[in-house]
């Protein structure tokens, strides 16, 4: 009878962790699924396209970085209840706080032209016009919030992450139907053994760039604005903050994933196909050429269909994300009620903000020609990357101030483990400048 007692009271208390655990899922899996945004889609197309499997290995890097990053912005928001603008004004002054609000409010609105040139340009592969897209994607994105209730925007996005997951029955057909010798196994090299092919068009300085904007889409500063705005919104407490870390690796995990399969699957039809190396300039030029490159016509159609779908998921999961990161941010700073669950009466300036992100951003892009909207995308990448280090510096001494975290400041691995993402990160930066001021010390003068 002791052992049953006890195998009982184990499996309840497991039953009630189980569903503190699904309660609290959310703010971490929508951000890193977000951040597989419409531009992230096209960094990774072009990078399967350009170095085929050779920079899946830098996927080992960004699960753990994404991971100890966001997992700061689940405990600084769950013992100060508050936003990360407004812990920067609180713990840094105004000055370095509207430093930070602008640095956030420039790279979210480039990056949200990119949603909105991604979910064009998906939609145009099933022949819908640009300004149709603009106008109907506008108006979903206004309804989700408007709903009075963070739980309710949380569900409904969280449904639109499972989309992200069709990139891997795309990769898996692309690898079944492509020309890659040794298959399988040459995607295993490419996380431990990568062999870089350079080019008059694709050089070292090209590849800095590339490595950079694969790090600007994995890690970017609105993802820390915006978990730590949601794990505010949603009420959760220093107690939640153990699950709300599961959260954030789960979804570090499956963003990087999804991730590799994008390069996988590029990689398969474009880098390796039989009349030699093509290049792609954006997800949707990926999609749309899909059936005339793939031996199986019927497979490409429907790989076709799956990039679209899920450019199309992307960049609205993005849009989302980052208009709201900007609205929170600037509701926390400019004293505006800034919260999910209030009405557009109750907070009109939180909603106002939010459809000026997105009306202003969706009106760029409709008049971008597809050139210039191919460069933004990439653009957008680097100039994060080389934002991001503001961000991370910010975000780790406020982890590190013990009177305002107490018990959950950072310890002393984390922070070796966060310093080393920021020197990393600030050293990438670095590369990518000098590759661009004296690129003939990289072997060449192009950029490719």
């Amino acid at each position: 009878m002791y052992w049953i007692s006890k195998g009982i009271h184990r499996l309840g208390r497991l039953k009630r962790r189980t569903w503190i655990l699904l309660a609290v899922l959310g703010p971490g899996i929508i951000t890193m699924v977000a951040d597989n945004d419409a531009g992230g889609i096209s960094t990774y197309a072009q990078t399967g396209a350009k170095t085929g499997f050779n920079m899946l290995w830098a996927f080992i890097l960004l699960v753990p970085m994404a991971y100890y990053v966001q997992e700061m912005t689940v405990r600084l928001g769950a013992v100060t209840k508050r936003g990360h603008a407004e812990a920067i004004f609180d713990g840094f002054g105004p000055f370095w706080g509207w430093f930070s609000i602008f640095d956030l409010a420039l790279i979210n609105w480039l990056t949200l032209v990119t949603e909105y040139i991604g979910m064009t340009q998906a939609m145009s592969l099933f022949h819908v016009p640009p300004w149709v897209t603009f106008i109907a994607v506008t108006a979903l994105l206004f309804g989700i919030v408007v709903t009075g209730r963070y739980w309710t925007f949380e569900k409904i996005t969280l449904f639109f992450c499972l989309f992200n997951l069709v990139y891997i029955p795309a990769a898996i057909w692309a690898m079944r139907t492509g020309n890659v010798a040794d298959g399988w196994v040459a995607v295993g090299h490419g996380f431990y053994s990568p062999h870089f092919q350079f080019t008059s068009t694709f050089t070292p300085a090209a590849l800095v760039t590339l490595i950079m904007a694969n790090i600007g889409t994995t890690i970017t500063p609105w993802q820390i604005f915006f978990q730590q705005s949601a794990v505010v919104d949603k009420g959760m407490e220093i107690k939640d903050v153990r699950f709300g870390k599961i959260d954030t690796f789960a979804g570090a995990f499956m963003t990087c994933l999804v991730a590799a399969f994008i390069i996988i699957a590029t990689a398969a039809v474009f880098y390796y196909h039989p009349a030699g190396q093509l290049t792609v300039e954006s997800a949707a030029q990926t999609a749309a050429r899909m059936p005339a490159v793939m031996p199986n016509q019927t497979i490409g159609e429907w790989a076709k269909v799956l990039f679209a779908i899920g450019l199309f998921d992307a960049g609205l999961l993005g849009a989302l994300c980052i208009s709201l990161a900007t609205s929170w941010a600037l509701g926390e700073v400019l004293g505006w009620a800034h919260s999910l669950n209030k009405s557009v009466r109750e907070a009109p300036w939180f909603y106002v903000a939010y459809v000026a992100m997105l009306l202003s951003a969706g009106v760029v892009s409709l008049i971008a020609s597809v050139e210039v909207q191919n460069v933004i995308t990439i653009f957008v990448q680097v100039v994060a990357v080389t934002l991001l280090p503001a961000a991370l510096f910010f975000l780790i001494l406020l982890l590190n101030d013990k009177p305002l975290m107490g018990a959950h400041v950072n310890t002393r691995w984390q922070n070796i483990a966060n310093w080393s993402i920021a020197i990393f990160v600030v050293a990438v930066s670095t590369l990518y400048g000098v590759s661009v001021l004296f690129p003939e010390m990289f072997g060449s003068g192009s950029q490719g």
